[in-house]
Formats: C-alpha cells, structure tokens, sequence
C-alpha cells in the first residue's frame, strides 16, 4: 500500500490543475504518473481513486480517465417533472436508450401510487440515461395503459417522456410527490450503471400528476451515479397551471 501522504500530494496536484478544465478533458494515466512524479503504478491508481472519490474525475471502462463535472439536477414542485428539460437546464445533453418496454399488472405500493386496482394494466419502462456521452442513470417508469394506450412506438421515436404525455394524452404533467434517497442498488441496477454493488447510489422516486384534473400520470423509480449529478430538492411549493 502507498504511504497515504505521497498519494494524497500527487491527488492535490492534480486537483489543482484540472481545476479549471472543463468536463471531458483526458487525464494522464496511471502509468504517465508513475513516471511523472516517480512512484508506483499503486500509488498513481490510488491518487486517481482518490480523485474519483471526490468526483473530481471519472474512469470509463476501456476509454481512460476524464475531468468531471456533475451536474445539479434540481427536483421541484415548479418544474416540468422531465429529466430532458432538466438536463438541458443545468447545462448538459441527455440521452436515453430504451432496454424493455412491456405491459404489466400493476400490484402492490405501484399500484397503490399510482391510484388504480391491483391487476389494472400499467407499462413498464426501462431505460438506461447518458449525460453528454457518459452514463448517468437507470430508471424504471409506470404509465397506465388506459392513460397511454401505445407506449412502445412512441418512445422509440421521441426520448422525453414529458414530451410524449403533454402531447398524445393532452396533460400538463407535475410533480406531485418525491423522495431521495442514498441506497446500495442490487445487481441488475449496478450492472446497468456499470458501478460496484456495493456503491451508494441516488433513487429518485417520483409521482406525477395532471395539473388540471390532478389525475395520476405516472410514477418512476430512478438510480443514478452520483458522480454524474447533484441532486437538489427544492421545497418550493406546487407548480400553477
């Protein structure tokens, strides 16, 4: 193990000098700072973990080492519930890739959330989110089908959900209730993440709801790295039609 100190230096002047560069930029590799500042190959992984802890750099598998920057993802009663829109608000591009779609019977607190019969028929979304090319998040979102009868085509076609809602079901979509939480994700949430099982992640559960008849609209279930966004709640009461 490398004296702590030694790392602890090196992951200080590198913090320093990726201070100002923007999110993306490549950093040396393991091997550049052995060589650089004349230690083992364990003592610059164990810098650049250390520098990973603080979120301060990202590893993507085959790629390398980037600067990182995550991004504030604010939950409120006063904005739209759309994860596009609220990318595109704090400065990033997201995309979604759609990894099942299907018709369920909804049972249990879903069913419960959501305001219909155990049994009712509900779809049941998965998908996985980038945020300016890196993975983000996993997410799971109910939408009753007698809400939406076609999902699968639609979702294929146009990625924000929000946008779906607002224009083939004629609703204004808010949000109605939330909570965050810091949990360990089981092993088909890491494996979509692609971070260690036993690594905190956010889970954002949410409800939305109509602003005009209050009706139910969806409910979602959403995991996301935490070095990839900040989440922010605001209590700022509810949205006005």
């Amino acid at each position: 193990m490398p004296s702590r100190n030694r790392y602890i230096e090196i992951a200080e002047v590198l913090a320093a000098e990726i201070a100002d560069q923007p999110a993306g930029t490549r950093v040396a590799s393991e091997h550049e700072i052995a060589a650089r500042f004349g230690v083992s190959r364990s003592a610059a992984r164990s810098a650049l973990q250390e520098l990973a802890g603080r979120y301060l750099v990202r590893r993507v598998r085959g790629a390398g080492t980037f600067v990182n920057r995550p991004l504030d993802y604010v939950l409120s009663q006063s904005r739209a519930p759309s994860m596009h829109q609220t990318i595109r608000d704090a400065g990033g591009e997201l995309r979604t890739v759609v990894r099942d779609v299907r018709t369920v019977a909804v049972t249990g607190v879903i069913a419960e959330r959501l305001e219909r019969e155990e049994g009712s028929a509900v779809h049941l979304l998965t998908r996985q989110s980038y945020i300016d090319g890196l993975l983000n998040g996993w997410s799971q979102e109910w939408i009753p089908v007698d809400m939406l009868p076609e999902l699968d085509a639609a979702v294929h076609a146009v990625e924000s959900l929000d946008t779906i809602l607002r224009q083939m079901c004629g609703v204004a979509p808010v949000r109605a209730w939330c909570r965050v939480s810091s949990v360990l994700p089981d092993r088909r949430v890491s494996e979509g993440l692609e971070t260690e099982y036993n690594r905190p992640v956010w889970l954002v559960e949410s409800l939305s709801r109509d602003a005009v008849t209050g009706r139910t609209v969806m409910c979602s279930s959403a995991w996301t790295r935490p070095d990839s966004t900040r989440i922010i709640v605001e209590l700022d009461g509810p949205a006005t039609p």
